[in-house]
């Protein structure tokens, strides 16, 4: 049976790499995108439309989500994963981060908006057919910061931090049905449209203080949500799984 799988903030940078990589090993996709139309379809042209849909929402915005699992059910069937993915207006530019003095709680309610909140809207909007189905899979995208903050980007880590609870409640409560709940948290990857501003500095600093000598890449997490989306994982839930090449150790 072939599995179908959403990917928010699928068009580009490490959601690209996820498509690609779970397209590649037989699964359909389904790939959210906000704005970037032209890499969504881009995409869909490569995988084919057999197997991969573009469909345009806003996670933050519940009544745009349960249309889009709507859309996405009606094409492929029943999902069978969920990837949130999606990072709401956010650059790791270390020269341009505010201290935190300067902060408004208005910058953290963006990002507490583009990770909770969405990831709250796409967990909630596909619950019923999980929950009927008694399987269902969730998977959201984390970072190493919460737990070694190289650079303090206080809003971001701290919406990522607190995905870390979410999840780990879903996947106590929601067991039952069959429904797992992990985390992916990666290193700073190499390179994203979000880290793109980064400075060759931050990235050798992090590469020199790592075990394996090199920065984590997009592919590298791609992998691990792959192996979490697979039948070898089943026995996996409420876990963190970081992926940073030794950098952070648990």
């Amino acid at each position: 049976m072939t599995r179908v799988v959403l990917v928010t903030g699928g068009s580009r940078g490490l959601g690209a790499s996820i498509v690609k990589t779970l397209a590649g090993q037989g699964f359909q996709v389904v790939i959210n995108y906000y704005q970037s139309k032209d890499a969504a379809e881009k995409l869909v042209s490569e995988i084919g439309k057999e197997n991969a849909i573009a469909i345009q929402a806003d996670v933050t915005n519940r009544e745009e989500v349960d249309h889009m699992i709507e859309q996405a059910t009606a094409y492929f069937g029943p999902i069978h994963v969920v990837v949130n993915n999606a990072l709401v207006d956010f650059k790791f530019d270390p020269n341009k981060q505010k201290p935190f003095t300067e902060l408004t709680w208005d910058d953290y309610q963006k990002q507490l908006d583009g990770t909770l909140k969405a990831a709250f809207n796409i967990a909630q909007s596909v619950m019923p057919q999980f929950i009927e189905r008694q399987s269902g899979n969730i998977i959201s995208i984390g970072t190493n910061l919460y737990q070694n903050p190289v650079v303090p980007y206080h809003e971001y880590t701290t919406a990522k931090a607190g995905l870390i609870g979410f999840t780990r409640n879903l996947a106590s409560e929601l067991g039952q049905y069959g429904i797992r709940a992990n985390v992916v948290s990666g290193g700073l990857l190499k390179t994203t449209n979000a880290s793109a501003v980064t400075t060759p500095e931050v990235f050798d600093l992090i590469a020199q203080s790592t075990p394996l000598k090199k920065v984590t890449t997009p592919q590298d997490v791609a992998n691990m949500v792959a192996f979490l989306c697979s039948e070898s994982a089943d026995g996996i839930t409420g876990q963190n799984i970081t992926v940073d090449g030794g950098l952070t150790m648990n």
